[in-house]
């Protein structure tokens, strides 16, 4: 059984459809990429699954329950927690504040605290008084990472966590990938950057406007595959 899954996925902003039966699993202690264009539908699927967005209740099942009606902060509590795109930290508070908002309705202890997160991401031990607005973006990015990883999830969801920032910092970021899966939990990575997608992943999926058009293991998807799904077909 899947540990997460969505099926018959739709969404809606008003009027306008933007998912249209998304089907996806995530298996425990597995990584699985979102890839696809600016508006494909990647960032409104992850706010479905985080309870942003509200759905039918069978639309979304964590480890076997219906969640997908129940609200963003007890789907936090359940243990899926997200890293939102442009990263949302709260500007009034010190970086070691807005690391301890991610423990709000925590349910239960885990591998991840303070000390923890300082040990994945060391600047931010260093720079944990600073206001968090002050940091460079990509310290930012592994501010709003340890929020999320504060909760101790099973599932964290990653939207876009490489935009805007420089390779290097990417690097730095994406290194800490291993030791998340390693301290138990299982991702969905969400990324434009298609080379990034399939080095992280053990599994993809590849959205165009609003539907999943490919999906596989990295290895057995080919760059025109690839290609017409995330553009639509070669002309």
């Amino acid at each position: 059984m899947a540990l997460l899954q969505t099926e018959g996925l739709t969404a809606h902003y008003g009027d306008f459809q933007a998912l249209f039966g998304v089907d996806i699993e995530l298996a425990e202690h597995e990584t699985v990429a979102i890839i696809g264009a600016n508006g494909a539908g990647k960032t409104t699927l992850m706010r479905s699954i985080s309870g942003v967005l509200g759905n039918a209740p069978s639309a979304v099942r964590f480890d076997g329950v219906e969640i997908g009606t129940l609200p963003a902060e007890d789907i936090v509590s359940q243990g899926v927690a997200m890293v939102p795109e442009g990263r949302k930290l709260f500007p009034s508070l010190s970086v070691e504040e807005n690391l301890l908002i991610g423990t709000y309705g925590r349910k239960t202890r885990g591998h991840w605290n303070l000390e923890t997160i300082y040990e994945l991401f060391p600047i931010l031990s260093e720079r944990r008084h600073n206001p968090g607005m002050a940091l460079s973006g990509g310290q930012q990015q592994m501010v709003a990472i340890g929020r999320a990883l504060m909760s101790n999830p099973r599932v964290l969801l990653c939207d876009e966590i490489s935009l805007g920032l420089a390779p290097v910092v990417i690097k730095d970021i994406y290194d800490a990938v291993p030791k998340i899966k390693q301290a138990g939990a299982s991702l969905i990575v969400v990324e434009q950057d298609i080379a990034q997608a399939l080095a992280v992943a053990d599994r993809v999926y590849c959205m165009m406007e609003g539907r999943i058009t490919l999906t596989g293991t990295p290895d057995s998807l080919s760059r025109d595959a690839i290609y017409d799904a995330y553009f639509g077909a070669s002309q």
